[in-house]
């Protein structure tokens, strides 16, 4: 990895024949930017039209990927102010979170994976964190939907084989049902760690702690900080020795930030400095090229699948959030945005032709960012990539999330959980884990114990 000079001159103009003008380090240069990005972003989005479905994205994306627009739109107001989108992404959370409270939505039960319920809980945890404003008292509160998904992930801890972990996905019935894979371990970890910090509560911290010990053992975050994709269940003997050991940005930043947290909320504890500046270091010696971030498995073959397309803007918003929570790692990571936010402005020069694209013309995002212009790529995951690229370079002139003792708001349940799932046995965890929070002495000791069932 090498950090040329043009990161350095921090007032560097972007501009050539891109309509978007950026100035790096400029305030209201890189908030012009990401609205224009924004509004291309925004612009695919079909959930607030008379008759359409609040919440989902239209095809060919999927219903996990309008969660992650969401937590990207949270976090642009957070660091810009502007509120335009808030509206659309309140009604879309809280229409997707049900009137139960658990992301369970009836057009996706059936099809849903525990990573597609991550990223809306991701989601609802950047709304608390952020003081994003709160939905009517009658719905469903930000920390109390994180907090229902994280007992339905507690319920569905499979020790039985592999000696933990969670499955792909929630129904057996569904491809991928003996695939234990990084990413929904990583939600669960991700949201575990945030609400640990953001509560006190050491339960959160515990589990926190018991997922990323299970990556380890079983072999998906391996001793040079690198995580691999998954393993599969054999069913015959109920170990997990098959390994996918490809790598991708999204399963390196979301154990990244989720480590940066506990370390923060652990007070600096020196095992975690350990996995933040491990996994920091495999990050960025495996998805930058020339200090420009890339998908290595996908990209160099033009070969990345719509899902795939989206993954860069997620290690971009992890990598700027662990600098909040770990800031020794600010001066490694905060001219790696820079090169990435100039880049990206170079390649928001597209214009196709709506439906693809239905933002200001010149102004639709590329998916590479290696090419200094618009390689013909459009769509919702490119134009979240270009956003976070911009808007994550202001992560330094914002308040650090907040905390229930340092001003958050969000009301919270530690109770919430899943009604009965189709297909499935009634939860029972659920009921172990949230009684936990009632007497946290206790609790350590329970969940000990039977933190283990298998639903």
């Amino acid at each position: 990895m090498r950090l040329f000079g043009f990161v350095a001159s921090l007032g560097l103009l972007v501009k050539s024949v891109t309509a978007i003008d950026l100035v790096l380090e400029d305030e209201a240069s890189v908030k012009s930017a990401a609205s224009t990005i924004a509004f291309g972003l925004a612009s695919l989005y079909t959930g607030n039209n008379t008759g359409d479905t609040p919440g989902n994205l239209p095809d060919p994306y999927f219903w996990w990927e309008a969660g992650a627009m969401f937590g990207t739109l949270i976090d642009y107001w957070a660091l810009t102010g502007d509120d335009s989108y808030n509206a659309i992404t309140s009604q879309g959370i809280t229409h997707q979170g049900t009137e139960n409270g658990d992301f369970m939505p009836r057009n996706q039960t059936r099809t849903l994976g525990n990573d597609d319920q991550g990223f809306w809980g991701m989601a609802v945890m950047s709304a608390a964190e952020n003081n994003f404003p709160n939905p009517p008292p009658d719905q469903p509160q930000w920390l109390a939907l994180a907090q229902s998904l994280f007992n339905q992930w507690a319920s569905r801890w499979d020790e039985e084989n592999c000696g933990g972990g969670l499955r792909w996905q929630i129904f057996q019935f569904n491809n991928g049902f003996n695939y234990k894979n990084s990413i929904s371990n990583g939600c669960f970890f991700n949201v575990a760690a945030r609400l640990a910090r953001y509560t006190g509560n050491e339960t959160y911290a515990m589990w926190a702690n018991k997922i990323y010990t299970w990556q380890e053992t079983v072999g998906l975050i391996t001793e040079d900080h690198a995580v691999r994709d998954g393993v599969h269940v054999n069913l015959a003997d109920h170990t997990c020795e098959s390994t996918d050991p490809n790598q991708w940005s999204y399963n390196a930043g979301i154990f990244l930030h989720g480590a940066a947290v506990m370390y923060n909320a652990t007070n600096a504890s020196s095992i975690w400095r350990t996995r933040v500046d491990g996994l920091l270091a495999s990050a960025t010696a495996t998805f930058f090229n020339e200090s420009i971030l890339f998908e290595q498995l996908c990209e160099p073959s033009g070969f990345c699948n719509n899902d795939q397309r989206s993954f860069k803007g997620y290690l971009t918003r992890w990598l700027a959030g662990t600098t909040q929570m770990a800031p020794h790692t600010f001066d490694i990571i905060h001219p790696l945005l820079l090169a990435d936010a100039a880049a990206a402005a170079k390649a928001c020069v597209g214009s196709p032709p709506a439906p693809a694209f239905k933002g200001h013309a010149g102004t639709a995002c590329g998916f590479r960012w290696t090419t200094g212009g618009f390689d013909g790529s459009t769509g919702a995951g490119e134009q979240m990539n270009a956003l976070s690229a911009v808007m994550y370079t202001l992560v330094d002139r914002v308040a650090a999330p907040v905390t229930a003792d340092t001003g958050g708001t969000s009301k919270g349940n530690p109770m919430a959980q899943a009604h009965e799932e189709v297909g499935e046995k009634p939860i029972t965890l659920g009921d172990r884990v949230a009684a936990g929070f009632l007497t946290t002495a206790i609790a350590m000791g329970l969940v000990a114990g039977c933190a283990f069932v298998i639903i």
